[in-house]
């Protein structure tokens, strides 16, 4: 019996779900926050964006293709590694908490990706959202108040 490996993740920001929203949707704070080297994208069913990513010396092509858009309360979209194989879903759904925003993510189907290759392993990209949710998203959206 095969299992499905997903990685889930919450964070409550002290951030509106507009903000939230469009931190995980507009290019230009995406590449502020998240990749900055992605070239474009759209909250729209069946966007695709493809750009690369430099890991441990290894380049990594990123294929995303999105699959479906609640605005300001989900989205999901594939995440592929075409020269890989494998499929992932990434998803990011928003709660609205009284003012501030908690923030569900899950990667599902890590594992469809080669095992062999550590920057694929399951540690890797647990490592990887604790950086994006923990510390940059958090530092985008909460940023330091000045005295």
């Amino acid at each position: 019996m095969h299992m499905s490996t997903s990685i889930i993740m919450e964070q409550v920001y002290n951030a509106s779900l507009t903000d939230t929203w469009k931190a995980l949707t507009v290019t230009k704070q995406m590449q502020e926050w998240y990749f900055p080297m992605m070239p474009s994208f759209e909250a729209r069913q069946g966007f695709e964006t493809k750009f690369n990513v430099n890991a441990n010396g290894h380049d990594y092509l990123h294929h995303w293709r999105v699959r479906e858009v609640i605005p300001q309360k989900k989205i999901s979209y594939d995440w592929l590694y075409p020269e890989h194989g494998g499929q992932s879903i990434l998803t990011w759904e928003l709660f609205d908490e009284q003012g501030k925003t908690r923030l569900k993510l899950t990667h599902a189907g890590i594992e469809s990706f080669p095992q062999e290759n550590p920057d694929f392993a399951q540690g890797s990209f647990q490592t990887g959202w604790n950086f994006f949710l923990n510390q940059r998203l958090k530092a985008f959206l909460e940023p330091a108040q000045k005295s």
